[in-house]
């Protein structure tokens, strides 16, 4: 089975512009394709993992990866499938998080001559000329197929600004130069990027008269259709200190059963047959397939050490007592204690609970316990004693983390 195939099997394909074409330039190892990165913060998050997985799986069949990282659409934002306008960021913050992301990046695709580069498009767009611009790029656009676009639906909804309005035109710029100046010949992205996409081929035809091709790569939704990559704390980021080892493979340890086999299609590098055979697997084995979901991702993120780790924290800890020097942990502040601190405070400072009247159910419900004795008062407080020498919350059947005062 070649790559595109493989792809295709692994259900990571959404869209592409020209099937055989693309087919054709990816089996033989002829694409030398980008995907764009605007940093908006300073890590990667799960959301950049499909992307990051399938430039790893393309290069390894021959193929050239360009990252483009947006220090220059940064300074925009991207709207798509926003219903506000994202926070503008200064140069610095921007430049900042491009370094971030290379180094994580590294972990999934090589870089070096003849090998993946990675390019900043501030380089270029930082530096135009705003009547050139629209003389140059402008005229090839119909706004009124610009409005027509998915990108802009729902920020035309509450105002959509003048300043993202120009977002398209950018993307498509992008794609432009890199044809023109590094021979790039595909561009991949969400599948929320096709209206940009298609618009950058359209501007290379018109203004080169030469072919590009786009492909979009299927979003990572769970069974009911939402994005996966939330948690109460928020997004599960692929920086360690963000999201430590223990809690990204507890996120994958506890996906939904109906996820798991998707999952390992489309993030792991699991052979094909190898996932076959776990999904003629007996339903008793489900947790054998979802520890071997979170151990293969975590070690493709984070290495096999974090992720050996982790794993043996896990299974510690559901095994009742165990070893918890690699579970999550907050070091809480005398300011923050003083005597003594309230479950509800606690929990929120551990971020463990998105408010304190969710916190207040899950006490009243009996899902909250502390070194191993449930809390179902949610009144009930914990010194600043018990706090020095730690305190084991446990929240539902699965999220453990310490909590201790230094």
């Amino acid at each position: 089975m070649q790559i595109y195939e493989e792809l295709q099997a692994r259900g990571l394909i959404a869209q592409v512009t020209d099937e055989e074409e693309i087919r054709e330039l990816i089996n033989s190892g002829g694409a030398k394709f980008y995907i764009g990165f605007d940093p908006t913060a300073d890590s990667l998050h799960v959301g950049h993992f499909m992307a990051l997985c399938l430039m790893k799986r393309l290069q390894m069949a021959g193929n050239k990866p360009v990252v483009l990282v947006g220090g220059g659409t940064g300074m925009i934002g991207d709207p798509s499938g926003r219903t506000d306008m994202r926070q503008m960021m200064t140069p610095e913050t921007i430049q900042h998080n491009c370094d971030c992301f290379k180094v994580q990046m590294e972990r999934f695709i090589e870089f070096g001559e003849d090998k993946a580069i990675m390019v900043n498009n501030g380089d270029w767009l930082l530096d135009l000329n705003y009547i050139e611009l629209l003389r140059e790029v402008g005229a090839h656009f119909s706004v009124n197929n610009m409005l027509r676009a998915e990108c802009y639906k729902q920020r035309m909804e509450k105002g959509l600004s003048f300043f993202e309005f120009n977002y398209m035109i950018m993307q498509a710029y992008d794609f432009y130069y890199l044809h023109q100046h590094y021979g790039v010949n595909m561009q991949f992205g969400g599948n929320d990027q096709w209206s940009n996409m298609l618009a950058g081929t359209e501007l290379i035809r018109r203004k080169l008269g030469e072919d590009s091709y786009a492909m979009t790569i299927t979003l990572l939704l769970n069974s009911e259709g939402n994005k996966m990559g939330k948690t109460a704390k928020g997004a599960v980021w692929l920086d360690p200190e963000k999201t430590t080892p223990y809690e990204f493979y507890q996120y994958w340890r506890n996906v939904d059963d109906a996820d798991v086999i998707k999952c390992m299609k489309m993030l792991t590098f699991l052979t094909l047959e190898e996932i076959a055979e776990m999904e003629s697997w007996d339903d008793s084995r489900i947790n054998e397939k979802k520890e071997i979901l979170a151990y293969s991702l975590t070690e493709l993120v984070h290495g096999r050490e974090e992720a050996d780790k982790a794993q043996a924290t896990a299974k510690a800890l559901f095994a009742g007592g165990g070893d918890d020097a690699n579970m999550p942990t907050t070091e809480l502040t005398e300011e923050q204690v003083g005597g003594e601190i309230g479950i509800l405070d606690l929990m929120a400072a551990c971020k463990l609970i998105p408010s304190k009247s969710e916190g207040r159910r899950l006490v009243q419900q009996g899902g909250v316990s502390v070194n191993d004795e449930k809390v179902t008062d949610p009144a009930t407080v914990f010194t600043a004693a018990q706090l020095r020498k730690g305190l084991k919350i446990k929240k539902g059947k699965k999220v453990y983390h310490k909590a201790i005062l230094k």
